[in-house]
């Protein structure tokens, strides 16, 4: 282990950012790209799904809350931002995944299902192109400018999921809980209940690659820090997975590369990887607490404490200057992670 970034990271007890608002467990965060900057701090914002049927949309810097996305009458599992973040997904257990106009908060469209959707996601090159799954088992993709059979129920626009075309048919055999889209638009990756990643050529409708994992898989996420070539895995985005006791790295172009897995001593239920920093972030099953881990010695370097139940997701912001958590406790807590002043931080923002 490098001694000097253990005691500069053991030293960097920040205080957290806390963001209130929701009323029930918050189950999945995810950040938009930089949508611009603002002197040295570039601009983002932050989604989050919650059991409490209502996502909220943040400023990626500050948790300042901006907007809730009212429609859903079921528990949101997961919610995404479009690349430019002019629209989110949700994935509900209303038997609905929906899409909605962050300017305006007004919802886009429903897409109904015949079973709770779980995972939603958007390609890395349009907002009007999205991919669901959950618990019927079925890959989907809704090209909202393409679909002709739309139907109008109280003035809302509702497209039914037979609109949508279904990609491999019968492949996954449990619930997928996890879709990522690469920055290759026609390959998009799911994680499934039945502990299976793939790897799917949407053009062919084809698993171009399966990986078996050793538990359940709680968490699956491309990397949201840009990285770097003498970084992780270098420039391109890292697919990081936890599964069971594990976690899973996957790189190159297309994110299929096995780079490294990294057994831990408990049960993990999320995590997040900062590329240059060789760092990743996780939150167990068992405790309440984010612990930081050292990429390359495996090792703990520290644990930030402050939530009263189980960490359920963890993102880092596009610029790597912090990361978010989302907690059963209903909150969402955001964790500097640079030197020196920033966002609501002050040069002496330490205790």
């Amino acid at each position: 282990m490098n001694s000097t970034t253990t005691t500069t990271e053991a030293s960097k007890q920040y205080v957290p950012l806390t963001c209130h608002g929701h009323s029930r467990p918050v189950t999945h965060l995810s950040y938009s790209g930089v949508v611009g900057s603002s002197g040295a701090e570039s601009s983002s914002y932050l989604i989050s799904a919650c059991k409490d049927n209502n996502p909220m949309l943040r400023d990626g810097i500050t948790g300042d809350w901006i907007g809730t996305f009212f429609g859903h009458k079921g528990a949101v599992w997961q919610a995404r931002l479009s690349a430019d973040a002019s629209s989110a997904a949700t994935a509900s257990a209303d038997f609905s995944a929906k899409v909605w106009d962050t300017h305006t908060g007004e919802e886009r469209v429903t897409l109904k299902h015949d079973h709770i959707v779980r995972a939603v996601a958007f390609p890395p090159n349009s907002s009007n192109i999205v991919a669901t799954g959950g618990h019927e088992k079925k890959l989907r993709i809704f090209d909202l400018d393409k679909i002709d059979s739309i139907e109008k129920v109280d003035g809302l626009t509702v497209i039914k999921a037979d609109a949508a075309f279904e990609i491999g048919a019968g492949v996954h055999k449990g619930m997928i809980r996890a879709i990522v889209w690469t920055n290759q638009a026609d390959i998009l990756i799911t994680a499934a209940d039945d502990k299976v990643i793939r790897w799917w050529d949407l053009g062919r409708g084809e698993v171009i690659q399966e990986y078996v994992v050793d538990g359940n898989i709680l968490s699956c996420e491309l990397t949201n820090v840009k990285g770097t070539a003498d970084g992780f895995g270098g420039t391109e985005p890292i697919l990081t997975v936890a599964a069971g006791r594990t976690v899973y790295f996957f790189g190159g172009k297309l994110a299929m590369d096995h780079l490294k897995s990294i057994k831990l001593d408990y049960e993990i239920a999320s995590v997040a990887l900062h590329p240059t920093q060789r760092k990743f972030v996780t939150g167990a099953l068992g405790d309440t607490w984010a612990r930081v881990h050292d990429l390359d010695s495996e090792q703990e370097i520290t644990v930030h404490k402050g939530h009263h139940g189980p960490i359920w997701s963890i993102s880092y912001s596009p610029d790597g200057k912090l990361y978010a958590t989302g907690s059963e406790d209903g909150t969402i807590k955001m964790w500097k992670n640079c030197d020196g002043p920033f966002g609501l931080w002050g040069a002496y923002g330490t205790r």
